[in-house]
């Protein structure tokens, strides 16, 4: 068996693509690819985008693929059921599985195998992050909308004591409201106002301007106050943090660990330690987890 497995990462505005070293446990020296996702595009551009990403990694030796992707999504068969995440919505009922195979000429589409992105991303870290090592661990991720992973000795875990309704912390109602209308970055974008970017509200918050440094206190204590009674239930000793508005985590820590007293308990609770790999890392191992050579 190959140690390459090709990974892709489909996200609401980028997909990312890379070849996974599983003896390495990294993504290949070669790099990640990533390519955007046009908010204009059409389901046949969005396709055409996400193919070209593998091809733009696929080698001849690359028998296995990891897919990570938002859900809702009928991860066994490859079909997707987005909704409610922008311009993804036009994939709805598209056999991605079919569609990637015969783009990538997969004689096997059955080693093609899909798997939720923030599922991804923890098992990511489980492997060859932050969460190494730990028997529970918790992932959020913190993006264009939130993602949630649990873990129990390196097995997902979709149900039971202190999970949520599909492992989906997006799907519980925060202040009377969908949670992702304050943790996400639109949250973000509406607390502070004009219509930037929330790297740029972040750039403005270290270097101290007042409007933006409170967005991201306030962010910080709401996630706390959010993540605190899924903590105390799930017991993780490993909490971790991914997506692209964990890239200031310097700005909403403090009020974040105010609001959720509980982390401070955790062996670890942070930023993820591949925050870029982990979610093709952990679609990687999903992709040969339960299969043999000849699958």
């Amino acid at each position: 068996m190959s140690d390459l497995v090709g990974a892709l990462e489909v996200g609401g505005s980028h997909v990312s693509a890379g070849r996974v070293d599983l003896a390495q446990y990294r993504v290949d020296p070669s790099g990640i690819r990533r390519f955007t996702l046009g908010a204009d595009s059409s389901r046949e551009e969005l396709l055409d985008t996400i193919s070209r990403a593998a091809l733009e990694i696929g080698l001849p030796e690359i028998t296995r693929w990891g897919i990570a992707v938002p859900g809702p999504f009928d991860y066994e068969n490859g079909v997707s059921k987005i909704r409610g995440v922008a311009k993804l919505d036009r994939l709805y009922g598209v056999d991605m599985r079919d569609r990637l195979s015969r783009a990538l000429g997969l004689e096997q589409p059955e080693r093609m195998r899909f798997l939720n992105d923030a599922q991804a991303f923890v098992l990511g870290e489980w492997w060859a992050g932050a969460a190494k090592g730990h028997a529970r661990a918790m992932g959020v991720t913190l993006g264009t909308g939130l993602g949630s992973g649990f873990l129990a000795d390196g097995e997902i875990v979709v149900s039971g004591h202190g999970v949520p309704p599909e492992a989906r912390l997006d799907l519980i109602p925060f202040r009377a409201g969908a949670v992702e209308d304050v943790l996400s970055s639109r949250g973000i974008v509406a607390a502070f106002g004009p219509k930037i970017e929330v790297s740029e509200i972040a750039r403005q918050a270290r270097e101290g301007v007042p409007a933006a440094v409170t967005v991201f206190r306030e962010f910080g204590s709401a996630l706390g106050e959010f993540l605190q009674p899924w903590v105390v239930r799930f017991a993780p000793t490993c909490l971790v943090f991914g997506g692209a508005i964990t890239r200031a985590w310097d700005l909403f820590a403090d009020e974040f660990a105010r609001s959720c007293p509980e982390a401070a308990r955790l062996e670890r609770c942070g930023p993820a330690d591949r925050l870029d790999e982990a979610p093709l890392l952990g679609a990687a191992l999903h992709a040969v987890r339960g299969q043999s050579d000849s699958a």
